[in-house]
């Protein structure tokens, strides 16, 4: 029998996926943009980066902040914001003739509703609707929508370009953008606070301060935070300049949509296989094997003929190795230190994400204007792959107190 707490969290479920496939979705397709931006507004590519670097920066500079303020007050009103926030960027980016524009608009503007829209927020107020024994599972599911976004999202925007130009494609997402305000409805009368079980009775004792302290006391949870660094820096990097590394070796334009589509795909199938394995097995040693995996699947694929089938594999494999690390990284916070005050928790963690993630995009732009090659940043991400590989084998996974519902 369905009861209405079973049908209630998967509601939440749902809407929050589906919010999560717009929110990632249209960001991913940026890297659509950049080859034809660049040229009609007579930029380098590094401007172009450079904006998306902010964007991503400030990502995670308000991550922490979005999170208590969901923690604090629900998801609801955060979830509205960032819509406003994410139509206005995306406008502010149709109409821009120069690098102040897209910094704007696709930079700060941006950068905010993705911290009001994204994993932390929508993550944090699933976690606590659904019973521990299937959070794992719930937030890998939560997760692939990001992941069913893109895919759905990358031959959109690469049609959308096609038929009405990059600014009328950015118009049209920025209408897309507005459906997450109605999907935000579903947490609207939430409680901020997890249903706690009765053995867990300190689970609402704990204050927000004293939580943070807590964490920040916890060796695993800055291990925690420097890993997802890696995380940033490999998969933006790949998702902004692949679409441009594709053209420079000649391949057709199309080839980079289809490679972001099937990274979507894939990542669907990886990131709910993450979630249901992270509910079984230990979540940092998945976390290690994911990375080494990353690490390896970007050395074969440098190495390795650069044709049209070898990108379709490369994309492919990248896809099952993409988000794994969101479940599981969120998971193991939720894990160790409960749910209550998990938006706020991961935002932290996430932040270390976001940092990678600047200096990925960054850095692609910078190298490739400075010496007309990405491959310095190509081995950058099998070093770090390999080093966050191990970052993780030192974390202590048992849960600090009692678990909660």
């Amino acid at each position: 029998m369905v009861t209405p707490s079973k049908r209630n969290a998967a509601l939440a479920l749902v809407c929050g996926a589906l919010i999560l496939s717009l929110a990632m979705g249209i960001r991913q397709t940026f890297g659509l943009f950049l080859t034809p931006m660049s040229l009609d507004l007579g930029l380098g590519r590094e401007a172009f980066a450079l904006a998306l670097a902010v964007q991503n920066l400030l990502w995670g500079v308000l991550q922490p902040i979005s999170g208590i303020a969901a923690d604090k007050y629900g998801a609801v009103r955060v979830l509205w914001f960032g819509t406003v926030a994410y139509a206005i960027g995306l406008l502010i980016m149709s109409g821009t003739t120069g690098a102040a524009g897209l910094h704007l608009g696709a930079g700060v503007l941006i950068g905010l509703a993705m911290s009001c829209t994204s994993f932390a927020v929508v993550l944090g107020a699933i976690g606590r609707s659904v019973p521990a024994e299937k959070r794992s599972m719930a937030l890998g599911v939560a997760s692939a929508g990001g992941s069913f976004g893109q895919f759905v999202m990358a031959p959109v925007g690469q049609s959308l370009i096609s038929s009405q130009g990059w600014a009328g494609a950015l118009v049209t997402m920025a209408v897309l953008s507005l459906a997450m305000a109605p999907l935000a409805m579903v947490f609207a009368t939430r409680r901020s606070g997890p249903q706690s079980s009765p053995g867990a009775p300190d689970a609402f004792k704990q204050s927000l301060g004293e939580a943070m302290g807590e964490a920040g006391r916890h060796g695993g949870y800055w291990l925690l935070t420097i890993a997802f660094f890696v995380c940033g820096f490999q998969v933006v990097f790949i998702a902004v300049h692949l679409p441009a590394y594709l053209n420079d070796l000649g391949l057709a334009p199309s080839l980079g949509a289809t490679a972001l589509a099937l990274i979507g795909f894939f990542n669907i199938i990886g990131t709910w296989m993450c979630g249901a394995l992270g509910g079984r097995y230990s979540k940092k040693y998945l976390l290690s094997t994911l990375y080494i995996l990353r690490a390896l699947v970007i050395a074969v694929f440098l190495m390795a003929p650069k044709t049209e089938a070898a990108v379709l594999v490369f994309a492919s494999a990248m896809g099952l190795l993409w988000l794994g690390t969101v479940p599981l990284t969120s998971g193991l916070v939720a894990q160790i230190f409960g749910v209550r005050y998990m938006s706020t928790l991961f935002g932290i963690v996430f932040f270390g994400h976001q940092v990678g993630s600047f200096l990925g995009v960054w850095a692609g732009g910078a190298v490739f204007d400075a010496t007309g090659s990405y491959d310095a940043i190509w081995i950058a991400s099998i070093a770090l792959g390999v080093i966050a590989a191990i970052l993780h084998l030192p974390i202590a996974e048992r849960p600090l107190r009692p678990a909660e519902a």
